[in-house]
C-alpha cells in the first residue's frame, strides 16, 4: 500500500506527505540553519515551525539561503507556522508578525496552534486566519490540536473546514473516530510526534516488519502512517536521522502489514486538548 507523493487539500494547494518538524530547534541558529539546508539537499520540501518554537527566523534564513543559491525555489517549498494561545485574540497581526521573522511574502499554512477552549477565543482566531487567507498572504488556513467539538464550532462560525488539523499521532494511538471525521470534512490529518516518541519502535509488530523490508523501525512508523493519508512531521536535529526518516518515503507496505500495525497497543503521550491549557 503506497501514498501519494503529495496531499491536495480542501484549499486546492498540494502538501508534501513527509515533512520536517521543527520543535526544539532552538540551539545556535546556524545549526539550524544546516540541518535545513541538508534537509533540502535530501529532498524535504515541507518544513514545520510555530512562534512558541523561537526559530522562525533561523527557519527562514535558511530557506531564503536555499533559494538564493538555486537549491530549490519558493513555489517547491511548503511552509508551516502557527500562532500561540495568547496571541488568539490577536492572530491576524500575529500571522503578519511570524511572516516577517520567516522573511517569505507568503505562507502556505498557518494554524491555531491549540484550541485553548477554556479561553473562548478560538473561533475568533480561526475566523481571523480565513480572512488573512482570502487576502493572498496565506494559501491555507488551518488548526492543531483540535478535536470534534470544537472543529465543528469553527465550521458552523465560519462555513469553511481548515485544510488541516495537526494532531498528535503514531503507531498504537491513530485517532481512528477523529481521522474518520476529517474525511467527512475533507480535512487532511497531519501528525505531529509520528515516531511515538521513540516509545512505539521496539514493538515486535515494527522491529519484525522493519526486518522484512531491510528499513528501521522508525521508517516504518512513518510508513504505517503515511499508507493511511496522513501527512507526518518527524523532528530531529540530527543528520542522519533525517535522512532515515525521508526513506520512510521509498517503503510500501502490504494492506496485511498496515492492518497489524494497527494492531499495536499505545496511548497518547502528551497534553490532551480538552484539559490543556487549563
Amino acid at each position: 500500500m503506497a501514498a501519494a507523493e503529495f496531499f491536495e487539500l480542501n484549499s486546492g494547494a498540494s502538501m508534501p506527505r513527509l515533512g520536517l518538524g521543527t520543535y526544539k530547534l532552538d540551539g545556535p541558529a546556524s545549526d539550524t540553519v544546516a540541518l535545513i539546508r541538508r534537509a533540502i539537499e535530501l529532498g524535504y520540501r515541507h518544513f514545520d515551525t510555530a512562534s512558541l518554537y523561537g526559530n522562525e527566523e533561523a527557519v527562514g534564513q535558511a530557506l531564503i539561503d536555499a533559494i538564493r543559491a538555486g537549491d530549490v525555489t519558493r513555489e517547491e517549498l511548503f511552509v508551516t507556522s502557527k500562532v500561540w494561545n495568547d496571541d488568539q485574540p490577536r492572530a491576524a497581526e500575529a500571522f503578519g508578525e511570524s511572516l516577517k521573522r520567516l522573511g517569505l511574502d507568503y505562507l502556505d499554512l498557518f494554524m491555531v496552534h491549540w484550541p485553548w477552549p477554556q479561553n473562548g477565543t478560538f473561533v475568533d482566531a480561526y475566523r481571523a486566519l480565513i480572512d488573512v487567507r482570502d487576502r493572498g498572504d496565506l494559501v491555507s488556513a488551518g488548526v492543531a490540536n483540535f478535536y470534534e467539538e470544537t472543529l465543528d464550532e469553527i465550521i458552523d462560525a465560519t462555513g469553511t473546514a481548515p485544510a488541516v488539523n495537526q494532531v498528535e499521532l503514531h503507531t498504537g494511538f491513530t485517532q481512528p473516530e477523529l481521522r474518520e471525521y476529517h474525511a467527512k470534512h475533507s480535512i487532511l490529518t497531519e501528525a505531529w510526534a509520528p515516531l511515538g516518541r521513540g516509545e512505539i519502535l521496539n514493538d515486535p509488530a515494527i522491529t519484525e516488519i522493519a526486518e522484512a523490508h531491510d528499513a528501521t523501525p522508525g521508517q516504518i512508523a512513518l510508513a504505517h502512517l503515511l499508507a493511511h493519508g496522513i501527512s507526518v512531521i518527524p523532528k530531529t536535529a540530527n543528520p542522519e536521522r533525517l535522512a532515515e526518516n525521508y526513506g520512510a518515503l521509498s517503503v510500501a507496505l502490504s494492506d496485511h502489514e498496515v492492518a497489524r500495525l494497527g494492531r499495536v497497543q499505545g496511548h497518547r503521550q502528551s497534553k490532551d486538548p480538552r484539559q490543556f491549557p487549563g
